[in-house]
C-alpha cells in the first residue's frame, strides 16, 4: 500500500506544483518538434533556400547601370595605347602639345542596359539548382524533425522504463525490510545466529542501492525529455496511454521505405549535385549581350586648347546614344571548367554511395530491431510463467527458514531472483513497445505508431 501511495504521489506532483496536465507520447513528440531549436533551425535554413530560388530567378532581368560623376582635373593628353588597368584614369580628346597645370571641371552621367536574349538553359540551371537546393534544405528538415521524434520516443520510454523498475524495486525494498526484521526477531530470540541479521541487512541496502538507481535513471531520462521539450525536467508529467499494455501484433515490414527522411535527404543531395553539374555543362558557351546606352558629358576644356569660364564643365552639355550586340566567349575558362566538372562527378558519386550505404544499414537495423520484437513478445509470453514460480519460490523460501528448515542464503537469492523476475514483468511489454518503435524508426514512420500507444 505504502509503494502504490508513493508511486501516486510521484507522479501527481508535477501536477499539483505546476497545473500541468500528464503527456502522452504523441503530445510530447509534437510538443518537441514545436520547441527543440534544431527543428527551428531547420525550417529557417529552407527559408534562406527559398529566397535562393528568388535571386537566382533575378538573372533573367536586364541590368541597368546608372553613373553620376563630377570632377576637377588637368587635360594634358597623348597618344599612345595603355593596357587595361584600375589606376590610371583615362582622358578623352586631343593630345595636349603642352603639359599644364590647368585645371577645369568635368562632368558625366548616363545608363547602361546590358541584357541576355538567350545563354543556351544557364539561367535556368541556375535557378534549378537554387530549387534543388531547397528541396535539399527541406529534406533536412523532415530528417531533422524526424531524429527529433525518436529521441523524445525513445526518452518517453526510458522514463517509463526506469519507473516500472522503481516500482518493482521498492517492492523489493519492503520484502527485504519485513525479512529483515524477521531476521532481527530469531535473532534476538537466539533462534539465529547474529551474523544471518548482518547478512539480512546487507540484502536490505543491496535492494534500496537498486532502487535509488532506478530513481536515477528516472532523474537522467526526465532531464533528456526537459531537454528536448524546453521545460525543467520537474514540471515534466507522464500518461503511459497504451505503452504498459500488450501491444497488436501487426505485421512487419520486408525493408526500409524509400520515403525514409534519411534516404529523402540522401536523394535531394544527389539531385543538387545533378543540377549544379548542368551549370557548369552551360558555362562555358557563348555569352551573348543586347547593350543599349545613353549619356551626357561636360568639360571645360575646349578642342583649341583652351578653357571655359570658372563654372564651364560642371554640367553636361553633350550627349551621345548607341545599342548593340556582343559576344563573349571565356576560351581559357575551359580548363578550369573541366575540372570542376569532374570534381562535381566525383561529387555526385560519393552522394550515390552513401546513398547505398545508408540504405544498407537501414536494412541492417530493421533486421535487428525486427529480432528485437521478436525476442520482446517470447519474453513477455513466458513471463507470467516464471513470475509464478519466482513468487511460489521465494514464499516457501521464506516458510522454510521461519520453520528453521532453510538458510538465509536461500531466501536472500530467492527474493532477489522475485524482484528481477518483476521487473523484467514490468519491463516486457515496454520492450515489445521499444522494438516497435526501433522497427519504425528504420523504416522512417513514427507518427502512426505514436499516436497508437498515446491512446487514453
Amino acid at each position: 500500500m505504502a509503494v502504490i501511495t508513493r508511486t501516486l504521489i510521484i507522479c501527481l506532483l508535477p501536477i499539483l506544483l505546476f497545473g500541468q496536465s500528464p503527456l502522452t507520447l504523441d503530445e510530447a513528440v509534437k510538443r518537441a518538434l514545436e520547441q527543440y531549436p534544431s527543428v527551428r533551425l531547420s525550417r529557417e535554413q529552407v527559408t534562406e533556400a527559398s529566397a535562393g530560388i528568388q535571386m537566382a530567378r533575378t538573372a533573367y532581368l536586364p541590368k541597368v547601370d546608372f553613373l553620376a560623376q563630377i570632377n576637377r582635373a588637368t587635360r594634358n593628353n597623348i597618344y599612345g595605347m595603355l593596357l587595361p588597368q584600375s589606376v590610371i584614369a583615362p582622358i578623352s580628346g586631343p593630345p595636349n602639345p603642352t603639359n599644364s597645370p590647368t585645371n577645369v571641371w568635368g562632368t558625366a552621367t548616363g545608363f547602361l542596359v546590358n541584357w541576355e536574349p538567350f545563354d543556351f538553359g544557364l539561367r535556368k540551371a541556375g535557378v534549378d539548382a537554387a530549387d534543388a537546393a531547397r528541396r535539399r534544405a527541406e529534406r533536412a528538415a523532415e530528417r531533422t524533425r524526424f531524429e527529433v521524434a525518436v529521441t523524445t520516443a525513445d526518452a518517453f520510454l526510458t522514463i517509463l522504463a526506469a519507473e516500472q523498475t522503481g516500482a518493482s524495486a521498492r517492492a523489493g525494498v519492503e520484502r527485504a525490510k519485513v525479512f529483515h526484521e524477521v531476521v532481527s526477531a530469531l535473532v534476538k530470540a537466539e533462534l539465529r545466529p547474529g551474523v544471518e541479521e548482518a547478512r539480512s541487512g546487507a540484502e536490505m541496502a543491496l535492494a534500496e542501492t537498486a532502487n535509488i538507481q532506478a530513481e536515477q535513471a528516472a532523474a537522467v531520462a526526465r532531464a533528456a525529455l526537459g531537454q528536448l521539450l524546453g521545460v525543467p525536467a520537474a514540471q515534466i508529467a507522464l500518461h503511459a496511454g497504451r505503452l504498459l499494455e500488450m501491444p497488436f501484433e501487426g505485421a512487419t515490414p520486408a525493408g526500409p521505405s524509400e520515403l525514409h527522411p534519411l534516404l529523402r535527404e540522401q536523394t535531394a543531395s544527389i539531385e543538387e549535385s545533378a543540377a549544379r553539374l548542368k551549370i557548369l555543362d552551360r558555362s562555358f558557351y557563348p555569352k551573348f549581350s543586347l547593350q543599349g546606352a545613353t549619356y551626357a558629358r561636360g568639360t571645360g576644356a575646349n578642342p583649341d586648347f583652351t578653357t571655359g569660364g570658372a563654372a564651364s564643365g560642371l554640367g553636361p552639355n553633350i550627349y551621345n546614344w548607341g545599342v548593340g550586340f556582343s559576344l563573349n566567349i571565356p576560351l581559357m575558362d575551359y580548363a578550369g571548367l573541366r575540372a570542376r566538372k569532374q570534381a562535381e562527378v566525383s561529387r555526385g558519386r560519393t552522394e550515390q554511395a552513401r546513398l547505398d550505404l545508408l540504405r544498407q544499414e537501414l536494412t541492417g537495423q530493421l533486421e535487428k530491431s525486427k529480432a528485437m520484437l521478436d525476442g520482446a513478445r517470447r519474453i513477455a509470453a513466458h513471463i507470467p510463467a516464471q513470475l509464478q514460480a519466482a513468487k511460489a519460490a521465494e514464499a516457501q523460501a521464506t516458510a522454510r527458514y521461519k520453520a528453521g528448515l532453510g538458510n538465509l542464503v536461500e531466501v536472500a537469492e530467492a527474493q532477489r531472483l522475485l524482484t528481477q523476475t518483476e521487473i523484467d514483468g514490468s519491463l516486457s511489454k515496454l520492450q515489445i513497445w521499444r522494438a516497435r518503435f526501433a522497427v519504425a524508426a528504420a523504416q522512417g514512420e513514427m507518427e502512426k505508431l505514436a499516436e497508437e500507444a498515446s491512446r487514453r
